[in-house]
């Protein structure tokens, strides 16, 4: 090999760890930018969302627990099933099993 083709590749290598590092890839890499400095572990931070410990199946009305079971999004809400085959149907056709939100459910979802 020759030594500009090395430097070639140093030079796009070099450019590839900086733009993963500090550029448009550094949420990938976990070095996201927090520009008002609240975190979730602090008070008065930035929570992220966490899914109930359990949802009711919106196909056959079973009580599942979220975590392991399948689940799909609909409108920006997410659903949980008990089996592939309730997950299956409601994909078909979700607007007849998904529960429209209203203003104030959404409301009191988010405790407002």
């Amino acid at each position: 090999m020759q030594a500009g083709t090395v430097l070639y590749f140093l030079v796009w290598a070099g450019l590839f760890f900086l733009m993963m590092r500090f550029g448009c890839g550094a949420h990938i890499m976990g070095h996201g930018h927090h520009h008002d400095g609240a975190r979730a572990d602090k008070p008065g931070g930035n929570p992220r969302w966490a899914p109930p410990d359990k949802a009711v199946d919106p196909v056959c009305g079973m009580t599942v627990q979220t975590d392991g079971a399948k689940s799909a999004v609909h409108d920006g809400q997410v659903y949980y099933f008990c089996s592939q085959n309730c997950r299956e149907k409601f994909e078909a056709a979700p607007a007849s099993y998904a529960k429209p939100t209203t203003a104030a459910q959404g409301e009191k979802h988010h405790g407002r």
